[in-house]
């Protein structure tokens, strides 16, 4: 049986499989899944487990040596198997399917296991998990669902957020689901449950490197340009990757690319900026940017952070730090954008 995750709760409150089947390469969401299928089992009297972590070199006989060991007692045990990959060859298949064809009494078999490709979503042993038990595949949240999924999580954990916090948040974590449940917690530590604002939530973070990368993109923006090169400065020496650095960059960067672009074809700022979704409390200081540089500044921009990816990579020489250095003076209003070779 097929669920999505979402279903996965529901069918664990009303009864238990002996298979669950949780595949995909979401960290979060798939961790989370097999925690939800251990604790149901634990709460039906699954107090044992046994933990088979299956990589190169495995003998898939341990399978089935668990699963008939675990029959002699009456003790209900939970058979937890980790692949590290689904290419499991003919042994962990046959393994697999003989383990669907005879079930053991009393067990629960939990197999968690990276994203499955199409060929092996259609071979003999997923098909023989599926026919025995819970199969759910597991996909990464995509731009248009994260929102909704932060704001589903944080009320969950009792927290009410004002109307721009969820964007706020979405925007910080980048699809990063770990960083947002991170993020949650720490706002659920810090204020308890309730009411949570926009101050909330960068108080909570102000703390992080990541959120030092964004008020230095915020000062470039402001045209803080002294403070812009002290920041940079006092990044590197903390040692945060200047990929970090630059992405947050580029990523400005090519929002205002964009913008610029609207408004030379006939947007005013506020109906450019209210377009790429920019939030309120952040359409100031991105409308300062926007006033200062035309959009053939901007698109030089983000040729010089093609540059800085090169750089990094060391397809290029020159220091990195220098290039990122140039970037964010540029942005802040200076005019010395290009860097020979």
């Amino acid at each position: 049986m097929r669920l999505r995750i979402d279903q996965l709760d529901s069918q664990l409150e009303k009864t238990l499989s002996p298979i669950y089947f949780l595949t995909g390469d979401e960290p979060l969401q798939l961790g989370e899944a097999a925690d939800a299928v251990r604790r149901a089992a634990k709460e039906a009297g699954y107090d044992s487990r046994e933990i088979l972590d299956v990589g190169k070199g495995f003998d898939w006989n341990e399978l089935a040596a668990k699963a008939n060991s675990l029959s002699l007692f009456s003790e209900k045990r939970v058979i937890d198997l980790r692949l590290s990959s689904a290419a499991i060859g003919r042994n962990g298949s046959m393994a697999f399917i003989e383990y669907a064809q005879r079930l053991p009494t009393d067990t629960v078999l939990l197999v968690t296991c990276p994203k499955l490709d199409r060929s092996q979503q259609s071979s003999k042993w997923a098909k023989a998990l599926d026919s025995a038990g819970v199969v759910v595949q597991i996909w990464p949240i995509d731009d248009q669902r994260l929102q909704p999924w932060i704001e589903r999580r944080l009320r969950k954990n009792g927290l009410i957020p004002e109307a721009e916090v969820v964007p706020m948040m979405a925007e910080r974590v980048e699809g990063n689901l770990l960083a947002a449940a991170q993020e949650i917690e720490k706002l659920l530590l810090l204020n308890g449950p309730g009411i949570i604002t926009v101050e909330n939530l960068i108080e909570a973070v102000a703390d992080s490197a990541r959120f030092d990368v964004f008020g230095l993109v915020d000062s470039a923006l402001k045209g803080q340009s002294v403070r812009v090169v002290r920041m940079l400065r006092g990044l590197r020496a903390e040692g945060v990757p200047s990929t970090v650095v630059l992405w947050a960059l580029a990523r400005e960067i090519r929002q205002l690319a964009s913008m610029a672009f609207a408004m030379e074809r006939g947007q005013s700022a506020d109906q450019a900026m209210t377009a790429h979704r920019i939030w309120n409390q952040r359409k100031t200081v991105v409308g300062q940017g926007l006033n200062r540089l035309r959009c053939r500044r901007w698109q030089q921009l983000l040729a010089l952070c093609a540059r800085g990816d090169r750089t990094i990579k060391g397809q290029e020489k020159g220091d990195p730090w220098e290039v990122l250095e140039r970037i964010a003076t540029t942005m802040a209003g200076l005019r010395p954008l290009p860097i020979s070779r």
